[in-house]
């Protein structure tokens, strides 16, 4: 069930009703049930297309979270028996003994967490990369003694509920959370529907005050959640199911439009993505909002960033915090890059030594969120080249302080420009391994936009023939200055509407609901309605 179905959209609305006419303290119980749903309905839906098979969405998901929640609880308890046996015994028991009694737990806790872990991310690993493990063993085997492939299908939404529910298991280890002692509780944080399509990621400690309390009915909960549910669906549905179907003809029959043709792709593909992934967001944040849930913001006008590191802090931010708090800090500090930290230093001296931890940590860093993003390695790829890029440009530093410091442009309006242009193009250049797929392809068909220009194809007709219209173009155009309109308001304002300005508000959402029901790419065709990052 995705969020473009009309099934989705009124489950929501009655969803809506049930949840502010049943009792307060029953809210979150039908929360809940709802969210099983969503799972249950996505298994039949697997069931009906494929008969012979089935998959149990719902299975996976209640033996990550029946993991989590005892371990969790075994955490808990050898906390609490620790501090116990302290408290018990503070009159008699010395300095070295409390410290090997603290020692020993910690050992206790590692050990639980380091199974629920591995239980979590084992079900994750094998669902989702078993056969890309062997399809690059079998690259290495002769015909005849080849491993067999396996019929797996990867459980819906997957990723997501894997890494809330690691997060949360770390940050209880962590002594950062108390144990959910609810297991009900626990699983409607692993399982809350609107984020199981594409993020945000949340973590437990932000998540859970609003997702378990006891809202009332606010206007302004439910204004400024349908501001972003119907602006979400603006850009995904006239915008983003609009402009795919000339992405997949521009990426698929690469005889023909290659040179010039890949530029254009690559500037349509980051604007659907965009459009896309932004507005599944919006949607998310938007029904959560309706229903008094705060989710946390995943986006931060990306497109205006003006280097690649600013970009990672701007896009998917859920996503890139994530892998700073739970893969990045705790490598960094671990007992072998500590040593290998001063073997470098050592050996190498202060300057190289004291960058070799920090860039093999940012390596594992962005080769694991290639490999989040798909079990291939075009995937694997788009991550280092977005390593290179951020190391590349680290060491350069130097160098652009020189420049700035002779050449006083840096504050200037149009230098300004000139670096977000420059960054939105290289992230989109970087991005076209998740449009081809294939790495040795996708450097061929970039190297084609500097060997092969042809700008006739903008005057020519060339352009009506990847499926747009001539009333597509002008659809795109002025959605792109709604968008780009909006996001400058944003950035110099905070917020584009003030919360007094209720009926201006409501005229421009009433209007932009016509806009959709109108020009939205729905319907038979747009079955790539799925939203992108759902393959995640």
């Amino acid at each position: 069930m995705i969020f473009t179905s009309a099934q989705f959209i009124i489950s929501v609305i009655v969803l809506a009703i049930l949840y502010y006419v049943v009792p307060k303290k029953a809210r979150w119980p039908l929360l809940l049930v709802a969210s099983l749903g969503f799972y249950y309905v996505a298994d039949r839906k697997y069931t009906d297309l494929k008969a012979d098979h089935s998959c149990p969405h719902l299975i996976f998901i209640l033996v990550t979270f029946i993991v989590a929640f005892l371990a969790a609880y075994l955490i808990g308890r050898i906390d609490q028996k620790t501090k116990e046996y302290i408290s018990a015994n503070k009159e008699t028991i010395s300095k070295e003994e409390k410290k090997a009694v603290k020692a020993k737990a910690k050992s206790q806790k590692w050990a639980v967490l380091l199974i629920g872990l591995i239980i979590a991310i084992g079900l994750l690993c094998v669902t989702k990369y078993t056969n890309f493990v062997i399809t690059n063993i079998n690259s290495f085997l002769k015909e005849g003694s080849k491993i067999r492939h396996f019929d797996i299908v990867i459980p819906a939404a997957i990723s997501y509920y894997t890494f809330q529910t690691c997060s949360y298991l770390i940050d209880v280890y962590r002594g950062k959370t108390a144990p959910q002692k609810n297991p009900f509780k626990l699983l409607l944080f692993v399982s809350f529907f609107p984020l199981m399509v594409q993020g945000p990621i949340c973590r437990y400690d932000d998540l859970a005050p609003t997702l378990f309390g006891e809202h009332k009915l606010q206007e302004t909960n439910i204004s400024k959640g349908l501001t972003r549910v119907i602006w979400g669906y603006f850009k995904k549905m006239v915008v983003a199911n609009r402009i795919a179907p000339a992405v997949i003809a521009l990426s698929t029959d690469t005889d023909t439009y290659k040179g010039t043709f890949v530029f254009v792709a690559m500037l349509f593909y980051a604007f659907d993505l965009y459009c896309d992934f932004t507005g599944g967001i919006d949607i998310t944040i938007g029904i959560a909002k309706v229903l008094g849930i705060d989710v946390a913001e995943n986006f931060n006008l990306p497109y205006f960033s003006k280097n690649i590191k600013e970009y990672w802090n701007r896009w998917h931010i859920t996503m890139g915090t994530w892998f700073t708090d739970y893969i990045f800090y705790p490598v960094s500090v671990c007992g072998p890059m500590l040593k290998l930290s001063k073997w470098s230093r050592e050996h190498l001296g202060q300057k190289i030594g004291k960058r070799v931890t920090v860039y093999l940590a940012s390596l594992l860093v962005w080769f694991t969120t290639g490999l989040w993003h798909g079990a291939a390695w075009n995937f694997i790829v788009w991550g280092l080249m977005n390593y290179v890029v951020i190391m590349i440009s680290q060491e350069l530093e130097p160098l652009y302080a020189k420049f700035h410091g002779k050449v006083k442009i840096k504050n200037t309006l149009g230098y300004g420009i000139f670096e977000i242009i420059r960054t939105v193009l290289l992230m989109s250049m970087i991005r076209m391994f998740d449009v081809y797929r294939n790495v040795p392809l996708t450097f061929k068909m970039v190297g084609t936009m500097f060997t092969n220009i042809n700008l006739k194809i903008f005057a020519d007709g060339s352009l009506l023939n990847i499926g747009l219209g001539k009333h597509d173009y002008i659809v795109l155009i002025v959605s792109f200055v709604i968008i780009l309109t909006v996001s400058i308001i944003k950035a110099k304002k905070g917020v584009v509407f003030k919360d007094n300005n209720f009926v201006i508000r409501h005229l421009l959402l009433a209007s932009l609901l016509i806009v959709i029901v109108v020009f939205g790419a729905y319907g038979e065709g747009y079955d790539a309605t799925q939203f992108i990052y759902n393959q995640f």
